[in-house]
C-alpha cells in the first residue's frame, strides 16, 4: 500500500490524503451522534481503526482486521446495553469500511484464511446495528446481509484480476528473456564465431610458415575488426534496452587489492607500460569486500579507458593510496600521457556508453566519489575517492 502510495503522482498523493482526513472527519462526527462523550470518543476510535484496515501493509493486515473487528464488535456489544442510543447513525463510514475489508480478505487471502478474515468484519457489521434504536436495527441489519454476497464477488473479481495481470507480466518477460536469447545467438554469436574463425584461419597460415603480405594481413585484420564492432553494437543494443541508469547496479565482492598487480600487468602485455603503487598500510588491514570491488572495478575501467583512447600513450600510472589527511578514505588514481580522447568518448569506457554512468553508480553507493577528466597538457585522469570502512582489522 505505502509503496503504491509514493507511486502516484503527487496531486494523487495530495487527493487521497484530502479524502482520508475527510472520512476521519466524518467518523468523529458520527461518533458525536452518541449520547454519552466515552461512546462517541470510542465510536471514533473504533471507525478510524476500520479505515486504517483498509490501508494497512499487507504484512499487517490480519492484525489489523482482528484488532478493527474486535474493538467493533465490543463497541457494538456495550452500545446494545445502554438506554440511549443514536438516532440517526451507528457510524455508517465504519460500516462502509468493515465491508470493503470483507472484498480486500477475500482479494488477499487464499480461500480457507479468506473465509477466516472476511469472517470477523461480516460479524461486525451485523452487530453495528445494535448501536441504533430497537426499531431500526432489522432495516440496518438486511442492508448490511444483503451487502455482503456483493463484497464478497468483488473481492472475487479482484482476486481473479490480479492473477491475470500477474500472468501476463509473467507472459511479457518470458517473451523479453525469449528475444534477448534470439538476439544473443542471432547477432552477437555470430560476429564472435566470424571473429574466432578469422583468428583461426591467421595462425593456421602463420603455422604452415606461409608469409602474407601486409595486404592480405591488412584485409583479414580489418575483417575481425568489423565483426568485433558489429558484435559490439548488438551488445549496445541489449544494454541499452536492458538497463535502467536510474537503478544502482548490484555489486559483487571481488579479492583483496594484491590482484591489481596482475591487472596491471596484464594491461602491459598489449599496452604501454603501467606502474601500480599500493600504500603497504593498506595492504596490512582487511578491506570491506565492497570497497575492494570498487577499487578493483574503478582501475579495470580506467584501464580498459586507456588501451582503447590513449593514443601514443608511454605510461600508465596507477596509484591505490590512503587519502593525504584523511584515515578513513583511500584514493585511487589512475593517469596516463596519451593524446585524444574526447571526454564523450572516454565516457565509454566499455564501449557501451555506461562504462563511467555504471563506475560512478558503483563509487557513490559506497558513499565514494568519482571524477574523470583530461589532464593540464596531455592525458588522462580518473580519481576515485572510497571510504575505508570502520571493521578494518590488522592481518599481521
Amino acid at each position: 500500500m505505502l509503496s503504491a502510495f509514493r507511486a502516484r503522482s503527487r496531486t494523487q498523493r495530495a487527493f487521497l490524503c484530502l479524502v482520508g482526513a475527510a472520512l476521519v472527519v466524518l467518523v468523529v462526527l458520527e461518533g458525536l451522534n452518541a449520547p454519552y462523550l466515552p461512546m462517541a470518543a470510542a465510536t471514533a476510535v473504533s471507525g478510524v481503526l476500520c479505515l486504517a484496515a483498509l490501508v494497512t501493509p499487507e504484512r499487517l493486515l490480519a492484525r489489523q482486521i482482528v484488532l478493527a473487528t474486535a474493538v467493533s464488535c465490543s463497541l457494538s456489544v456495550v452500545e446494545a446495553q445502554l438506554r440511549h442510543r443514536p438516532e440517526n447513525t451507528p457510524g455508517m463510514v465504519e460500516l462502509c469500511a468493515l465491508l470493503l475489508l470483507i472484498t480486500r480478505a477475500v482479494r488477499r487471502y487464499p480461500p480457507v484464511k479468506a473465509v477466516a478474515y472476511a469472517a470477523g468484519p461480516a460479524l461486525a457489521a451485523v452487530l453495528l446495528s445494535l448501536r441504533l434504536l430497537v426499531d431500526q436495527q432489522f432495516l440496518v441489519a438486511v442492508v448490511v446481509v444483503v451487502a455482503m454476497p456483493f463484497m464478497v464477488v468483488l473481492g472475487v473479481c479482484l482476486r481473479l484480476y490480479d492473477t491475470l495481470r500477474a500472468r501476463e507480466r509473467e507472459a511479457i518477460q518470458h517473451a523479453q528473456r525469449l528475444e534477448h536469447a534470439r538476439e544473443l545467438h542471432d547477432f552477437v554469436a555470430h560476429h564472435v564465431t566470424a571473429i574466432v574463425a578469422q583468428t583461426k584461419a591467421a595462425r593456421f597460415t602463420a603455422s604452415v610458415g606461409h608469409v602474407q603480405s601486409p595486404e592480405d594481413l591488412d584485409r583479414m585484420l580489418a575483417e575481425i575488426e568489423r565483426a568485433g564492432s558489429q558484435a559490439m553494437g548488438s551488445m549496445r543494443s541489449m544494454v541499452s534496452g536492458l538497463r535502467d541508469t536510474s537503478v544502482p547496479a548490484a555489486t559483487r565482492p571481488a579479492g583483496d587489492l594484491s590482484v591489481l598487480r596482475d591487472l596491471t600487468q596484464e594491461f602491459s602485455v598489449l599496452g604501454p607500460p603501467a606502474a601500480l603503487t599500493l600504500d603497504p598500510r593498506l595492504t596490512e588491514r582487511r578491506l570491506p569486500p565492497e570497497t575492494t570491488t570498487t577499487v578493483h572495478r574503478v582501475v579495470q575501467e580506467s584501464l580498459t579507458n586507456a588501451r582503447k583512447h590513449a593514443t601514443g600513450a608511454d605510461r600508465v600510472e596507477v596509484r591505490v593510496t590512503v587519502q593525504p589527511g584523511s584515515r578513513d578514505r583511500l584514493e585511487v588514481s589512475v593517469t596516463d600521457d596519451g593524446r585524444g580522447g574526447t571526454p564523450a568518448a572516454r565516457g565509454k569506457a566499455d564501449g557501451s556508453g555506461y562504462g563511467l554512468v555504471g563506475l560512478a553508480e558503483r563509487v557513490e553507493a559506497i558513499g565514494g566519489q568519482l571524477t574523470a577528466g583530461p589532464r593540464s597538457g596531455r592525458g588522462w585522469h580518473v580519481l576515485a575517492v572510497l571510504p575505508l570502512g570502520t571493521a578494518s582489522t590488522s592481518s599481521g
